[in-house]
């Protein structure tokens, strides 16, 4: 395997225009079979929508083992890789923590339950290894938007993310309700491939985790998917997960209530999809954001257990 790339069949931050191309990789890689970890009509749904609502998959008991841990991270962060914590735009307030899934062993099982990993190997018909994880907090009065953007786009320029064979799955750690910032999707948004305007910097990673300002689509190119489709945003209860398609247009409102959202956050993609010289800039993402440690994983079933932090 070299790290050569590929011909590029998503171009983006080249032209001086936005271009609409037509996906042409499959959504739902696989065929359903009974026996599978989602249901023929839960397949379809993500297959049309480019994403699936699952409630309550884990248990009070799970949803409080993963709560527990997520405050252990957020109030000790002097244990973690300092590069892996990542603030709120002009704040003091964590935004996000990185490569959970190397930082903690409870996150690791998560991360390789058959209700995640195998859900993701399933939809994607591969196997499957963590291209990014992470903890997602919008605390209370001061969270912060994510912009509109679809994943895909960024791994594939800086990341070097070949095809759309890969997928988000984010567990649910707090209500999301709609007035707490919850995650908002443009469904069928998936079919179409939006490029962006203006060349990669360097190291650009170091602001777009904090706040994006390359691979933002244009309000007119936004403005029409959302016409065409709707915009629909997910709640649910803590322990509920939400999958949605790499290329989904999809991104968050601020939380200016007291009541904080947040967060764990999987991206799964399929071994055969793994990373390739980035289509960008000349310098790949650091592996806490794009990992290009390629390790299958094999699902788990079973109850979450309590574990240690590593």
């Amino acid at each position: 395997m070299t790290d050569q790339s590929p011909i590029d069949l998503y171009p983006s931050r080249f032209a001086a225009r936005p271009e609409r191309r037509e996906r042409i990789d499959p959504v739902f890689h696989g065929q359903w079979h009974e026996g599978a970890p989602l249901s023929a009509e839960q397949a379809a749904s993500f297959d049309r929508d480019g994403f699936l609502v699952l409630p309550e998959v884990f248990t009070e008991e799970e949803v409080t083992l993963l709560q527990q841990e997520a405050g252990t991270l957020l109030g000790d962060p002097a244990t973690l890789d300092d590069e892996t914590l990542i603030l709120e735009p002009g704040s003091d307030e964590v935004r996000s923590i990185f490569a959970i899934h190397e930082q903690s062993a409870l996150m690791r099982r998560l991360a390789e339950d058959q209700r995640l990993a195998g859900a993701a190997s399933f939809l994607l018909d591969d196997e499957v290894y963590v291209h990014q994880s992470r903890l997602n907090y919008k605390p209370g009065f001061q969270g912060k938007e994510f912009y509109w953007h679809s994943d895909f786009e960024t791994w594939h320029v800086e990341d070097g993310m070949p095809r759309m064979r890969a997928l988000s799955i984010s567990v649910l750690l707090a209500e999301n309700t709609p007035n707490n910032g919850p995650l908002m999707l443009i469904p069928g948004s998936h079919r179409t491939y939006l490029s962006c305007v203006g060349e990669t910097p360097e190291d650009h990673y170091k602001q777009s985790l904090r706040k994006q300002d390359y691979g933002v689509p244009d309000e007119y190119s936004l403005a029409e998917l959302a016409t065409e489709h709707g915009i629909t945003a997910p709640v649910g209860l803590p322990g509920s997960v939400v999958i949605f398609d790499c290329n989904v247009m999809h991104g968050s409102n601020g939380n200016i209530t007291p009541f904080p959202r947040s967060n764990a956050f999987f991206v799964f993609n399929a071994v055969s999809n793994r990373l390739v010289k980035p289509f960008g800039p000349e310098n790949p993402r650091p592996d806490f954001i794009a990992s290009r440690k390629v390790t299958p994983i094999t699902p788990v079933d079973g109850p979450l257990a309590g574990a240690d932090r590593r």
